[in-house]
């Protein structure tokens, strides 16, 4: 381990891309820390306390929202609209062709697409929670001048992350959007420290063990699980083009049994608070019914059964929602087909697309399990170690070990080429 550190620096190449990317994750941190004018902090940082969804998402800006600094939004939306255009694969064959097919150049097009998508999603984010902050007399604009200039800012800054995040990209050191989202949530952890010391009770070293015990079993889980794949093999017959032959060889597909990453939480995630944040407002209504329909609703989704369960079910059914857009048996059967290749035993086509979808049910169904208990580990959590200043998020975990191993195979890629290079 403390070779491979040493090797790293003694790279000067892979040394300076090390210190560009940190300096810019520096910069993140600073722009964080930048406030929109005429707001009042500690009464906005009450807010934010008080509403999960708003607290969930303050956490993966690193305290960007709940300090309304210019980059509050994160890669917020930039993560929304690379969803959207995922899911406008299955509708339009041209984006699908840009994503799947068209290879670099299709690639190319897709993601300048999805940077023109982000700045009106950017704009309408950060429009519609001024007005939010506005109505709970949290931000004081008075006038339409002084608005637009706070949507032109905080567009702009998630426009300066996005950039920000493709300069780390072009590094290859680790996925530069994902590096901006671990920072952002590892930055709240020496807060979380902090609180613990300061609310330390002795007769609570138990459930502290319990807690870290917890903690290490549940990233062991993570790696594990990210980690695992299902081989299918392939073989490719042997072709003869002139005085040359070419096949005959035998390989392997590799199909992830976390196809789908994250994103299945954020979905669900999505659905599920946002009821309950609709829900608490409107149970002021002066309208009779609506607000006793918004008080029943709002009490359901503070129930932590009810609340984890549908959770729970929302996140294993959006697993095999997203798996079956990132992943097509169909065309991955007609590619092998078409380079000669074929899995042994299968006959090639149909038959080939039909195996990979069955394999793929199973091996999702783990993964989705997997996430659904890492989306409801915070009530396990705080139910079984009773800690409520340390918050066991599965969501937060998942991001943090999946970038660290992420860019750890990439530089050790990096590593390995050098070493080809030397060779």
């Amino acid at each position: 381990m403390f070779q491979k550190v040493i090797q790293i620096f003694k790279i000067k190449e892979l040394r300076n891309k090390i210190f560009f990317v940190a300096a810019l994750l520096i910069v993140f941190r600073l722009a964080a820390h930048i406030p929109v004018p005429g707001i009042d902090i500690e009464q906005l940082r009450e807010f934010f306390q008080g509403n999960q969804f708003l607290g969930l998402m303050n956490m993966f800006t690193g305290g960007g929202m709940e300090n309304m600094s210019i980059v509050m939004l994160g890669v917020g939306p930039y993560i929304t609209a690379t969803i959207i255009m995922q899911l406008l694969t299955m509708i339009f064959p041209q984006i699908k062709e840009w994503y799947h097919e068209a290879g670099e150049e299709g690639r190319r097009k897709f993601n300048q697409y999805t940077r023109y998508l982000t700045v009106p999603l950017a704009i309408l984010q950060s429009y519609g929670m001024i007005i939010l902050l506005r109505n709970q007399q949290i931000l004081e604009i008075s006038d339409r001048f002084t608005l637009i200039t706070a949507i032109t800012v905080i567009t702009a800054g998630t426009v300066f992350l996005m950039w920000i995040g493709e300069l780390i990209s072009e590094k290859g050191i680790g996925n530069g959007i994902s590096l901006i989202i671990f920072a952002g949530i590892i930055a709240g952890f020496p807060m979380s420290f902090q609180q613990t010391i300061a609310t330390y009770d002795p007769a609570k070293i138990p459930s502290y063990i319990a807690f870290f015990v917890l903690y290490i079993i549940v990233i062991a889980g993570i790696v594990i699980i990210t980690e695992a794949q299902r081989n299918i093999p392939v073989s490719y017959a042997k072709r003869v083009r002139g005085a040359k032959m070419y096949g005959g060889v035998s390989t392997f597909l590799p199909l992830k049994v976390n196809s789908a990453g994250m994103i299945p939480i954020i979905f669900a995630m999505s659905i599920m608070l946002f009821p309950g944040m609709i829900a608490s407002f409107l149970a002021h209504s002066d309208i009779s019914w609506l607000a006793t329909a918004a008080t029943y609703v709002a009490d359901l989704f503070q129930d932590q059964l009810i609340y984890g369960i549908l959770y729970f079910i929302l996140v294993v059914l959006f697993t095999y929602f997203y798996t079956a857009i990132v992943f097509d048996p169909e065309a991955v059967s007609t590619n092998l087909q078409k380079m000669g290749g074929f899995v042994p035993g299968i006959r090639p086509g149909r038959s080939t697309a039909d195996f990979l979808t069955k394999v793929l049910t199973r091996i999702t169904l783990v993964g989705a399990v997997f996430l659904g208990l890492i989306a409801v580990l915070p009530f396990i959590g705080q139910a079984v170690t009773h800690i409520t200043t340390m918050v066991l998020g599965g969501a937060a975990i998942l991001i943090v070990v999946g970038v660290v191993l992420d860019t750890m195979n990439q530089i050790q890629s990096q590593l390995a080429m050098r070493d080809y290079d030397k060779f």
